[in-house]
């Protein structure tokens, strides 16, 4: 995708947000002290949170990997360990990508299946 493609996929995704905002600020109906659809609409993470949201979390999850790996090759120097702890760290740098570009749902099944596996193979093939 060329700068060009991404600065217009940008302005898309800006306008649709200021759109939503608009008709959320203009939703007829109700009584005027009650908003029907607030309480769920608090609950719900608009994209860009989600996308931070999802950004930190992978953040966080390369961090403690990168800790775990300092920590297992201290104590055993393996290529094993190496491989599923690259493999782990390598995952949260794709799913910060996958985030980064708005694919969030994606990278949040791929994050968390990901690193279940990452601590089942440790826990099973690593002595």
């Amino acid at each position: 995708m060329s700068t060009s493609d991404q600065d217009q996929d940008q302005r898309q995704e800006q306008e649709r947000e200021q759109k939503q905002e608009q008709e959320q600020d203009h939703d007829p109906g109700g009584a005027p002290g009650e908003i029907p659809g607030a309480a769920a609409q608090e609950r719900r993470l608009t994209p860009r949170q989600a996308r931070r949201l999802r950004i930190v979390l992978s953040s966080v999850g390369m961090a403690a990997m990168a800790v775990v790996l300092g920590l297992r090759i201290a104590s055993r120097s393996s290529v094993l360990v190496v491989g599923v702890y690259g493999l782990a760290l390598i995952l949260c740098g794709v799913v910060i990508e996958l985030s980064r570009n708005g694919r969030t749902r994606l990278g949040s099944w791929l994050l968390g299946v990901g690193l279940v596996a990452a601590v089942g193979a440790d826990w099973l093939l690593i002595p």
